[in-house]
């Protein structure tokens, strides 16, 4: 093999080794500081990149910030990232287009436990700022077909550390608060910070 050939394939296995990292790391993750501990999630940008795009707008307006957890049932989910320490709604930008079809397409996140998705109303189309960590597989919740239920919930991340975080959150003894009549935690966890790290 000449010189110039193998300067070649040196410079050509660089390369697909930079693009083999830059492909780990292309996926953006927040840090969240809450005051149960800190956890950090992973986004899937190229699964759901509506979503992501969404959810990170809020993330970078500060939006997250003390905001709680308003809704967890161990078991199944824990919810937050709409209300403040007062039980009030914080505004929002417009709802975005539902992408569950397109995610699955692509063989992105679904609900299993420690993954993140978007909280809605039954209108399919109208996820804002809300989300939830699932605490085990719900696969119930994943996009089925166009219709009805079947619209099912994006997921678009994964808790990637600070599980334990999320289940000392779920463990939490609930009750009313505010406008709800159940599933509150009876001690308050405050969202102090969601920043982007990577």
């Amino acid at each position: 093999m000449t010189s110039s050939r193998r300067v070649f394939l040196a410079a050509l296995l660089a390369l697909s080794s930079a693009l083999g990292a830059h492909a780990q790391t292309a996926n953006p993750q927040v840090k969240f500081v809450t005051s149960a501990g800190e956890f950090v999630v992973e986004l899937a940008a190229d699964k759901a990149p509506a979503t992501v795009e969404n959810f990170l707008g809020y993330v970078r307006d500060g939006h997250y910030n003390g905001t709680i957890f308003h809704r967890v049932i161990n078991n199944f989910m824990i919810q937050g990232g709409g209300y403040d320490t007062k039980y009030q709604e914080k505004p929002t930008k417009a709802p975005i287009k539902h992408e569950g079809a397109e995610v699955k397409a692509k063989g992105g996140p679904r609900n299993t436990m420690g993954t993140l998705a978007m909280a809605r109303t039954n209108n399919p189309h109208s996820a804002s700022a809300q989300f939830f960590i699932n605490v085990k597989d719900n696969d119930f919740l994943d996009h089925q077909a166009p219709q009805g239920q079947g619209w099912g919930y994006v997921a678009f991340g994964k808790v990637v550390s600070g599980m334990d975080v999320i289940t000392k959150i779920k463990q939490l003894p609930t009750g009313h608060g505010g406008p709800f009549p159940t599933d509150v935690p009876q001690t308050q966890v405050v969202i102090q910070s969601a920043t982007l790290v990577k």
